[in-house]
């Protein structure tokens, strides 16, 4: 009777530890400030945020508010907005400078501030970032290992897109002219990182130049449309072409033009916005986390897009 009875009172208090453990269980507040889509890429930002942010709630760890905007003037209102609803941490996204002082002014009041992508001047941010130097370097390695140590490539840089650029070129030309010296590299600029610019700069690229052995591209986007560009033209001579970021259609392009052209994307995924939010459920809950997160990218070609190909992402 007595181990009925102690059994019975083990059972009680195993009910009990499960009851104050599930009372205890905090939901935070976070706000998710993100872009208004210029480009795909950007689009997928909002995709993967808003998607990850229901999983959270749904498990009951966030209540979240997402706003989206075209301008520092109009993310820094709606950063007021999410602190006036009570936000315990901001997930900030900007594609443009202008942010240092609102999100300060966060951070003073106690709310974890994390930036995706760009860098924000502020003490105690934290940052989730991709490795936009070794994309540069990771494509320059890939073009030589297609066409040697010599010949004709073109580079086209998007000198609107800032430390983006900087970094991606340094990384190729850098490593090119290490590892390739003899190679030629001449530079023709997008404006901006869609399919149509890269379609329009891609066309005027070939009408200048009657031989080329590859390009290197720093965006999936503007590598669709040189390669739009490139069949409209009939040039075949090609051999390789190089993209960033994590574009669906561009991996289906990867597979579809396999056998004319070795063409390969160095993975800069918005999908990384999710390690934003785990970022802020972290720091809020107490953890030590680093300041600075870089997520290393890796190359899709022919051999592997299968594995990155989802049906079901429509967004990029």
């Amino acid at each position: 009777m007595k181990k009925i009875i102690a059994l019975a009172l083990a059972v009680m208090m195993s009910l009990s530890l499960v009851c104050v453990a599930s009372a205890e269980k905090t939901t935070y507040k976070v706000g998710i400030l993100t872009p208004a889509a210029t480009h795909g890429w950007v689009a997928g930002i909002t995709y993967f945020a808003e998607q990850h942010a229901k999983q959270l709630a749904e498990a009951g760890t966030i209540e979240y508010k997402l706003s989206t905007s075209s301008n520092a003037e109009e993310m820094t209102t709606q950063i007021d907005e999410m602190i006036l609803w009570g936000a315990q941490a901001l997930v900030i996204a900007p594609q443009w400078e202008g942010m240092e002082v609102p999100v300060q002014n966060a951070i003073a009041q106690g709310i974890v501030c994390v930036a995706f992508d760009m860098d924000i001047a502020a003490e105690g941010i934290y940052k989730v970032t991709g490795d936009n130097e070794s994309m540069g370097v990771a494509g320059a390695k890939y073009i030589v290992e297609k066409i040697g140590t010599e010949g004709l490539v073109v580079a086209m840089p998007v000198p609107t897109a800032g430390s983006v650029n900087e970094l991606r070129m340094k990384g190729f030309t850098e490593t090119m002219k290490e590892i390739a010296p003899n190679v030629k590299i001449v530079e023709y600029a997008n404006p901006n990182f869609t399919i149509q610019d890269g379609m329009t700069v891609m066309a005027d690229v070939l009408t200048a130049n009657a031989k080329i052995d590859a390009v290197f591209s720093l965006d999936d986007e503007t590598s669709l449309g040189a390669l739009k560009a490139m069949e409209d033209a009939g040039r075949t001579e090609i051999k390789a072409i190089t993209g960033g970021g994590g574009c669906q259609d561009y991996f289906n392009a990867i597979v579809a033009n396999k056998d004319q052209i070795a063409a390969c994307s160095a993975l800069y995924s918005p999908l990384m916005i999710k390690d934003c939010l785990d970022v802020a459920v972290a720091v809020l809950g107490g953890e030590e986390v680093e300041h600075v997160k870089v997520i290393p990218s890796q190359i899709v070609d022919a051999t592997n897009a299968d594995e990155y190909i989802d049906p079901n992402n429509t967004i990029y």
